[in-house]
């Protein structure tokens, strides 16, 4: 068994939200911490930077008036993801925003920072580096993160090309803390299985953007529930790292999905004018040919749970 921080022992139900750029809000986590999953947004999804703090107020004071009033249920706890890359000259603030209302789970991502780490140890906050391969998962555990974030081949936005059984058995000869697995998990199936191969947690994002408390077009929501494996594009294209996209997205903004240019990586940058690379093409996972409808978070986890314990039957 993994050794679990307290923040993540008792989780009602074995998912954390993965944070959708610009389509994560309070809406969203909130609903998702309720259902009984880890609720995550980006801190660069409140813009202006002032706008963190008063979401932060938000989520606490929702959370904490629900944990009041359903003792024996409380939600889950909520994350907030930080690009840690030089291009996010907000990441001092934001960070000293979690600090001010003690974030329970820090999503640290493209580049770990000790001081990033201390900053959320500070008051007993918990950190998850997410990671593309051994190596990287070697130095974020060095650097002082306390768990990990698989991701594998088939995540939807920024994702490696790892198989998950060969990322999750790598990690797990040398790692004993909390691991999620991201990649193409969108059933409550796929998230059983996440925790047979070893992940403790599967990490879900794209499944999560065709719910009706997603910050998304309804167009975006649609796309998702009208495609499959086959319509998603890997690409470096649009922020200088490679992710999975929707391939009618990239249609539409006039470009041929087929054949892309190769970005230059050292332009990387995840604000200002990417922002609306990021409108414009989709980002998603290879695991929306489960998804067929529109549903609200709630209903969407409770399928969830319901072909997790099928799934479980099953095997029994």
């Amino acid at each position: 068994m993994s050794k679990l921080p307290a923040a993540l022992a008792n989780l009602p139900f074995p998912v954390i939200g993965s944070p959708l750029f610009i389509i994560s809000t309070p809406k969203l986590v909130i609903a998702q911490c309720i259902a009984g999953v880890v609720g995550s947004m980006p801190a660069l999804n409140a813009r202006p930077a002032e706008q963190l703090e008063e979401w932060l107020i938000e989520i606490t004071e929702t959370l904490a008036a629900y944990n009041l009033a359903h003792p024996d249920a409380p939600a889950a706890p909520y994350a907030i993801n930080q690009i840690v890359h030089k291009s996010n000259d907000r990441l001092d603030h934001d960070m000293a925003m979690c600090v001010k209302y003690k974030v329970p789970i820090i999503i640290t991502s493209l580049g770990a920072r000790e001081d990033i780490n201390a900053a959320a140890h500070s008051y007993g906050g918990v950190v998850l580096h997410d990671v593309i391969n051994n190596k990287h998962a070697h130095k974020a555990i060095e650097k002082g993160a306390d768990g990990l974030i698989a991701v594998a081949a088939g995540a939807g936005g920024h994702a490696g090309l790892k198989s998950p059984f060969a990322l999750i058995q790598e990690i797990r000869q040398w790692f004993d803390g909390p691991l999620a697995l991201s990649g193409s998990i969108a059933t409550g199936d796929a998230v059983l299985a996440a925790q047979a191969m070893g992940a403790d947690f599967a990490y879900i994002g794209s499944a999560f953007i065709a719910t009706d408390e997603a910050r998304a077009a309804e167009a975006y929501k649609q796309s998702i529930v009208d495609s499959d494996s086959d319509d998603i594009v890997y690409s470096n294209l649009f922020t200088g790292v490679h992710g999975n996209y929707l391939a009618p997205s990239i249609r539409n903004a006039g470009m041929d999905p087929a054949n892309l240019p190769e970005s230059d990586p050292s332009k990387m940058n995840f604000g200002g004018d990417k922002t609306k690379a990021w409108k414009d093409i989709w980002g998603c996972g290879q695991g929306i040919g489960a998804i067929h409808e529109v549903q609200s978070t709630a209903d969407f986890v409770a399928q969830l749970k319901r072909q997790y314990a099928d799934a479980k039957e099953r095997i029994a």
